[in-house]
């Protein structure tokens, strides 16, 4: 499989993406990214996805937005110092009042996925300080964004 093989199933997997570069500052002693960075790279897909169901605007009108409740990674490639990285979200299963999103790291260097992960994500009252149903329109996004959809 070509890079652009590679790639091309990475991004047709993850709908939401958000490109990176490894920045010099996120290796470790040991000469790689230090393993807490990469949920940073996921949280960045994962707020690229909030913002494009418009969880964070609800979030401002109404109280109600995501909490992060579990998170998970499986690491792969180590990751350095110069490279550029993809990182998607998508969501893989829709609850009453949770959902499960996964993510993945694409390395350009490596033409490879460097890492997974997932994450499980509570829709939560923030005035009320506990759980709630998904919003029909943040469902209805999440819908969009799910795996096999």
């Amino acid at each position: 499989m070509s890079d652009s093989d590679g790639l091309q199933a990475f991004l047709s997997e993850f709908p939401v993406t958000v490109e990176m570069p490894v920045a010099w500052g996120e290796m470790d002693a040991f000469g790689h990214v230090n393993n807490a960075v990469y949920f940073s790279y996921f949280e960045s897909a994962r707020i690229a996805c909030f913002d494009r169901i418009g969880y964070s605007a609800l979030m401002a009108e109404t109280g109600t937005g995501p909490i992060l409740a579990a998170t998970d990674c499986r690491f792969r490639v180590a990751l350095t110092y110069p490279d550029q990285l993809i990182t998607g979200s998508v969501i893989e299963q829709i609850g009453e009042d949770d959902f499960i999103m996964g993510y993945a790291v694409y390395s350009r260097r490596h033409e490879t996925v460097a890492a997974r992960g997932n994450g499980r994500i509570v829709s939560f009252d923030y005035r009320a300080q506990a759980k709630t149903p998904i919003p029909a329109r943040i469902r209805d996004g999440l819908e969009q964004l799910q795996r096999g959809r």
